[in-house]
């Protein structure tokens, strides 16, 4: 299954040994272990597809993150995406993430943690006897044997059962080591529960967005369940990108010295030890400031305003 790739060393940073969780600075997914700040690939390619040497500038990018302690990618087949002003919930998918990132790391480090996701067709959500050869494209794209976290991206079934079902067999055999479940409510999670163990789940939620997964998070919290974030910087702007301007929020970045997306991601990080943030990226300055969004510390005061703002 893995591809030919010509080595690449990975600093000493990450190749370091992280046996034990020593702060809130970690998480276990499963048997692995990853910095609560990641990196996805969803934003690879700007706003906009990027240029001719976009491909080369996102290898770099994913080797600076690499540089700078970043050990969880999460990632899936049709990224990166970009999408079009006006219309925040369509995006067209480039399809060379997974690519990008076999040539930027393979042969991988063993403190890598690749996540991708299945389910979504351009016809629409899979069926589950589709899930395996969506599985073998990310296998044969990210040139693994097996593949780390493997999300089941859902969209509209009332019940996973049958799609949960496939990727368990395959966690079974092998093929994944770990299953996590995107876009999903708590009846799904506790589907998902009686078929196989659930180490992760992905859903939009950000300060003003998405908080109806108040309950989904709190209950992963109470499980030991990653809780992955996604649109926590875009808000209700979505596959549009960039990151949502409130006026709370800039005050606050301003008494910080932060830009309001690092406070956006102080407070994801705020909800929970088990919170896994995955700003995704184009731009080298802005991964580093996404990365420092760890250190800020956010006063009571501040985090009930944030608390206070309207939801979207």
């Amino acid at each position: 299954m893995q591809k030919a790739q010509q080595n690449y060393t990975l600093p000493t940073n990450l190749s370091s040994q992280i046996p034990e969780i020593k702060s809130d600075e970690f998480w276990r997914l499963g048997d692995r272990v990853v910095r609560r700040i990641g990196f996805g690939t969803k934003r690879l390619a700007g706003r906009d597809g990027g240029g001719a040497d976009v491909q080369q500038k996102a290898i770099a990018l994913l080797r600076r993150a690499v540089e700078l302690g970043v050990n969880h990618f999460d990632t899936a087949d049709f990224y990166p995406t970009y999408g079009q002003e006006g219309n925040s919930r369509e995006f067209e998918g480039l399809n060379w993430a997974n690519d990008a990132i076999f040539r930027a790391f393979a042969p991988y480090d063993d403190n890598l943690v690749i996540a991708t996701k299945v389910g979504p067709t351009i016809t629409g959500l899979a069926r589950p006897d589709e899930l395996p050869a969506l599985v073998e494209s990310n296998l044969r794209a990210l040139g693994r044997d097996s593949l780390d976290l493997v999300y089941l991206r859902q969209a509209g079934l009332d019940s996973i059962a049958e799609h949960f079902g496939v990727l368990a067999e395959l966690r079974a055999k092998g093929v994944i080591r770990h299953l996590g479940l995107s876009n999903v409510r708590l009846e799904h999670l506790a589907q998902a529960q009686e078929i196989a163990p659930v180490v992760a789940v992905q859903n939009r939620y950000g300060v003003d967005f998405g908080r109806v997964n108040d309950a989904i998070l709190q209950a992963c919290g109470d499980q030991g369940i990653a809780f992955v974030p996604f649109f926590a910087l875009t808000a209700d702007s979505r596959e549009t990108g960039g990151v949502k301007q409130t006026d709370v929020i800039d005050e606050i970045a301003a008494e910080h010295g932060a830009t309001p997306a690092q406070i956006r991601l102080a407070w994801t990080l705020r909800r929970g030890g088990n919170v896994l943030a995955i700003p995704g990226t184009g731009n080298a300055h802005h991964l580093e400031e996404n990365l420092a969004a760890g250190s800020i510390s956010l006063s009571p005061a501040q985090l009930e305003a944030l608390d206070a703002l309207p939801q979207s």
